[in-house]
């Protein structure tokens, strides 16, 4: 089977592993395709450039797909000669897995001084931001 198409499973990451950052295109695409639930290259690539100046090629759309698809945050099916791609994560789960990866690698990076920005980030926010993080972290 070619590289190129989309219906076998090829995510390279373990599910202990967070997923992988996102560049500016990456979270471009990712928006699309978590917007629409599934999507083609060519719907894509017509969703960019319809809220763009910047005119993307297909090649280039088809490229990030693709590297999306190795990096396991795509999976996709062949319809016909389409190929069809859904996210593998919602974005809920997505964002809650490279946050919590993120503060992680922070924390384990700088220790306290870290932990005193993040303390002065969450005083300096308001009352009702404050009153949805303390919800968030009791869910969690």
């Amino acid at each position: 089977m070619s590289s190129s198409t989309p219906h076998e499973s090829t995510d390279e990451r373990s599910p202990d592993s967070p997923p992988a950052g996102l560049g500016a295109l990456e979270r471009d695409v990712m928006d699309v395709v978590w917007n629409a639930g599934e999507a083609t290259v060519r719907e894509v690539l017509g969703t960019l450039n319809a809220a763009s100046d910047r005119e993307r090629a297909y090649t280039t759309v088809m490229t990030v797909m693709g590297n999306l698809r190795r990096k396991g945050l795509l999976s996709g099916r062949r319809e016909g000669r389409t190929d069809v791609y859904s996210p593998t994560l919602s974005r809920e789960a997505y964002t809650d897995a490279r946050a919590r990866f993120d503060v992680e690698t922070l924390v384990s990076q700088y220790g306290e001084v870290a932990l005193a920005h993040f303390a002065r980030e969450v005083a300096g926010l308001d009352e009702n931001r404050r009153r949805r993080l303390r919800k968030l972290v009791d869910d969690a």
